[in-house]
């Protein structure tokens, strides 16, 4: 197939087709990043409100720069991957004080951002700048290997290379604003993971997986990895009106997030079976315990299987008791804490 009718075809359909979004009614590179971290493993629809309170809360970059993590995080709190939102926070503050505010404007020093990768240079250079830069996303991928036919796995070194390679020879010069945008949107909505509309497809007659039946096997994605189960045991421990929350290490899931006392166990256990130094100690005072439903929570590489034991010690206690360098808060306060979204339904369910 020849790339230039290719090009066209994508850029018709797309200028007849595709959703209005704020982020595709400006050249502004701030807005045009916020709009791709937020949107990195995320849907538009859940993305778009996110979008839209950090437009509000963070207008500039400088003002983005100048918020504390904490405020970033609860803002953030419910999109998951929250590496992202501290990365967007850092690289936010480099450029105002590496580059008085301004952003690269080419994709080569867009690269030089802290956690500005590959796609999201592309996505800014040639969104912004009309670069003539490919932007490659799961949606490229997928439009590419069953138009072209192309066969390599999406997640090896030598397939991403491939990939790239031809994207780069399919962007028309001076078009790649409109383009990138026509191509991403294309997979989105038209060339769909399952059950894309191939019968209304303008590019049927130029389609590989079409012709040869092959749409369910392109592209191909060689999955590595396995779900790791994981049951957490959480105390909410209650006094009077505050709950006890701690803050997270800054590693691992839910990094720098405040959560509750938890207990991990290798295997489900029974409330009776927990084996914990605190949990023994709380009970010597004799409190409340109320258990919660089941909950379930999947991360990228783990399965979550929580529940929630709330402990109500008695009021007439005349110190707050501290365990595991916890504290307690009034609900006013909970609601400014960053939170995983887990820990946010659960208070949500029942303490609103």
């Amino acid at each position: 197939m020849e790339r230039t009718p290719f090009a066209q075809e994508i850029i018709q359909w797309y200028q007849k087709h595709h959703r209005d979004l704020p982020w595709r009614h400006t050249l502004n590179p701030y807005q045009i990043w916020l709009s791709e971290v937020i949107l990195q493993q995320t849907r538009v629809a859940q993305g778009l409100p996110y979008y839209q309170k950090f437009v509000e809360a963070f207008p500039t970059v400088y003002d983005l720069a100048s918020a504390s993590e904490q405020e970033v995080l609860r803002l953030w709190q419910g999109l998951g991957y929250y590496s992202r939102a501290r990365n967007l926070h850092a690289c936010a503050k480099s450029i105002v004080a590496d580059y008085d505010g301004e952003f690269p404007k080419t994709y080569q020093e867009l690269l030089k951002l802290k956690g500005v990768g590959v796609y999201t240079a592309a996505a800014i250079a040639s969104f912004a700048f009309n670069e003539t830069v490919p932007v490659v996303d799961g949606n490229v991928y997928r439009v590419l290997s069953r138009v072209f036919g192309v066969e390599d796995d999406i997640l090896s070194t030598t397939g991403q290379k491939n990939f790239r390679k031809l994207a780069e020879q399919l962007v028309p010069e001076g078009r790649a604003n409109v383009y990138n945008q026509a191509i991403m949107e294309f997979g989105a909505l038209q060339c769909t993971p399952a059950n894309p509309a191939c019968l209304l497809c303008p590019l049927s007659t130029m389609c590989y997986a079409y012709q040869h039946g092959k749409q369910k096997d392109l592209p191909v994605k060689i999955k590595k990895g396995k779900i790791k189960d994981r049951y957490l045991h959480y105390l909410v421990i209650k006094l009077d009106d505050k709950l006890l929350m701690k803050q997270r290490p800054a590693k691992g899931i839910w990094a720098g997030l405040y959560d509750f006392y938890l207990i991990e166990t290798n295997q489900p256990q029974k409330w009776d079976e927990l084996d914990d130094s605190v949990l023994g100690e709380l009970m010597q005072q004799q409190p409340r315990v109320e258990k919660s439903e089941l909950y379930q929570h999947q991360l990228s590489h783990q399965r979550l299987h929580v529940t929630f034991y709330t402990l109500s010690l008695n009021s007439h206690l005349v110190q707050e008791p501290r365990y595991s360098d916890g504290k307690f808060y009034s609900r006013e306060e909970i609601e400014a804490l960053p939170k995983p979204i887990l820990i946010d339904n659960f208070l949500r369910n029942n303490y609103s």
